[in-house]
């Protein structure tokens, strides 16, 4: 595994509290929630004299809960390089989507 993946997955955790954050997880994962959800979007890279010289992975990230006002969606606000992209319901369960430079 990636190093930094490994050092966003523990931040994950850390955030939510509990080992529920799923990287990129089939669709028949078993998920105990409140839990979090994410994979991988796109890189993003800046250049300098037409040569890259700074590159940061983006990740889609989702706090999934039963309850609508879950904590570690304020918190996950207040992430830098972090952006609340969305909310929707669906099946009894509330989905915020962010999008994370990590």
């Amino acid at each position: 595994m990636d190093p930094r993946r490994e050092e966003l997955q523990a931040r994950l955790e850390s955030l939510l509290g509990s080992g529920n954050v799923y990287f990129q997880p089939p669709d028949d994962a078993n998920m105990q929630y409140p839990a979090i959800v994410y994979r991988r979007d796109r890189g993003d890279t800046e250049f300098a004299g037409n040569r890259p010289y700074h590159n940061e992975m983006r990740y889609q990230v989702m706090a999934i809960s039963r309850d609508p006002d879950e904590t570690v969606v304020r918190t996950l606000m207040q992430e830098p390089k972090c952006v609340h992209i969305r909310f929707f319901a669906i099946h009894d369960l509330n989905h915020d989507v962010f999008t994370l430079v990590f």
